[in-house]
């Protein structure tokens, strides 16, 4: 059941395909450039949205959060008054939050946002911040207002006609990807047959997941995998917050002899200090910040030196507004930023900035319901040329899996 007003997926799926000139009500046609006039008193007529259960291929495990066998992914559509729309979304591990996530928006932003201007993004996040406030400055109340801001940004790129990499700056369409595996249940045999399957993929850079307490037993994993890639391809780590720092700094001292090109969430992020000894004291350079959520936090982390690589990511961080700032951010500190999961949008950020550093390709996917595939070559993914972020998704395919919210 979607929250709002008339059938969500053939709504998108016209309002996507045609622009209006306010005037004479004509058709400009798919993705035209509109004219100034139709620039003019653009108001939001509905926002939309719908909950689906998406499984998981097989299921998987890291270090602390168990066994994964899907996760909730929570879609906004934003419709004008002349019919234009963008579309975004946000996602949790499992079930956990998405129904909350999904009310939220329709109880707490949705009533602020109609009538509103679209193009006006940073007025818009504002007031969505501060009505959030209160009750939450990261956690359920970000991840709604992430999947809001991506879908305003969708739709001001459409507008002009421009795909979003190029929108949001234009640095080059390509960006360098890795696969991120969720596999730390995995035998070493299992390992390799996935790391193989990335190579074959397209894909040159690799990252598996480790956080057991026998650094001797982490340490016959990474080797076999470096054994697999050469001493050429980047290998990296994920310990998903379960170290302390003194184990993780005796981890990562153990692991340099593997060249590890980062060591991701070596510890919990809340520890501004502990991140910054692991990153000084030891020999692999530090990822972290998928578990940040705000440009304040990302702010302290890179300030006070606690990381190289930062990690950010659309859905839970405050959308594509809040992932530019913190990319700049991390460029004023000669840092390169990262980014977790959805790839399919990741890709048009990263793209758009000039410190752009490796784009994960997670397990967490929707590759099954997209119309149109991220395209990966010689270990590049490459942006959409499509308006806007470029990503439609199959909303007959879907259906089956989508969830009632009260």
């Amino acid at each position: 059941m979607f929250l709002g007003t008339g059938n969500f997926s053939s709504r998108l799926s016209a309002a996507r395909n045609r622009h209006y000139d306010i005037s004479t009500g004509q058709s400009l046609g798919p993705y035209s450039h509109a004219k100034s006039k139709y620039l003019t008193n653009m108001k939001i007529e509905s926002v939309e949205t719908e909950l689906y259960h998406v499984p998981l291929a097989r299921p998987v495990v890291d270090a602390i959060h168990g066994v994964q066998k899907d996760f909730s992914l929570i879609v906004v559509k934003i419709t004008t008054d002349d019919g234009a729309s963008g579309m975004g979304y946000t996602y949790s591990v499992g079930q956990v939050g998405g129904s909350s996530i999904a009310t939220l928006i329709k109880d707490n932003l949705a009533p602020i946002l109609i009538g509103e201007d679209p193009r006006r993004i940073e007025y818009l996040w504002d007031k969505m911040w501060w009505a959030l406030h209160y009750v939450g400055r990261s956690g359920i109340a970000v991840f709604g207002l992430s999947a809001v801001d991506t879908a305003l940004w969708d739709l001001k790129a459409r507008l002009a006609g421009e795909p979003l990499w190029r929108f949001l700056g234009g640095h080059d369409n390509k960006v360098e990807a890795y696969g991120g595996g969720i596999d730390f249940d995995m035998t070493i045999p299992q390992l390799l047959e996935q790391t193989q399957g990335f190579l074959d993929a397209g894909i040159q850079a690799i990252k598996i997941k480790i956080g057991r307490d026998s650094i001797a037993q982490e340490c016959e994993r990474i080797a076999a995998v470096r054994q697999l890639l050469g001493p050429e391809k980047k290998l990296m780590v994920d310990v998903n917050m379960k170290w302390s720092v003194e184990q993780a700094l005796r981890a990562v001292r153990a692991f340099e002899k593997y060249d590890i090109y980062w060591i991701e969430e070596p510890t919990i992020p809340d520890d501004i200090e502990g991140n910054r000894r692991i990153e000084m004291e030891g020999p692999i350079p530090v990822a972290t910040g998928e578990n940040l959520h705000s440009i304040y936090e990302f702010k302290q982390m890179i300030a006070q030196g606690g990381v190289s690589f930062p990690d950010a990511d659309i859905s839970n961080l405050g959308g594509i507004t809040a992932l530019m700032k913190v990319a700049h951010i991390a460029e004023a500190y000669n840092r390169n930023l990262t980014t977790h999961g959805i790839q399919e949008m990741h890709v048009s950020c990263l793209a758009a900035i000039p410190n752009a550093s490796l784009l994960e390709i997670h397990a967490f996917r929707v590759d099954d319901f997209l119309l149109h595939q991220l395209e990966i070559k010689d270990g590049y993914a490459y942006a959409s040329d499509r308006p806007g972020h470029g990503v439609e998704i199959d909303w007959e395919k879907i259906a089956k899996h989508r969830v009632s919210v009260g």
